[in-house]
């Protein structure tokens, strides 16, 4: 039983390690690149909600059509 604790803090302390080496790796983006990604970002929001907007008055403007027909 004891050993098996001994087994786990050892294995966490790896995965510490480990996460630490890959961390060392990766390559972080530049505070300019981070700001053009969330420009984009926002311009893609805003061009897709516009879109889904104006479908969604479209939509509901034919549904009202044919509800006044019916009516």
């Amino acid at each position: 039983m004891a050993e098996e604790k001994k087994v786990v803090k050892k294995d966490r302390g790896r995965w510490f390690r480990e996460m630490r080496s890959e961390l060392k790796k990766v390559v972080w983006p530049t505070p300019q690149k981070v700001a053009k990604n969330t420009g984009t970002v926002l311009l893609c929001s805003l061009v897709i909600g516009a879109c889904i907007w104006v479908f969604d008055g479209v939509a509901g403007l034919f549904i009202k059509t044919l509800l006044g027909f019916f009516a």
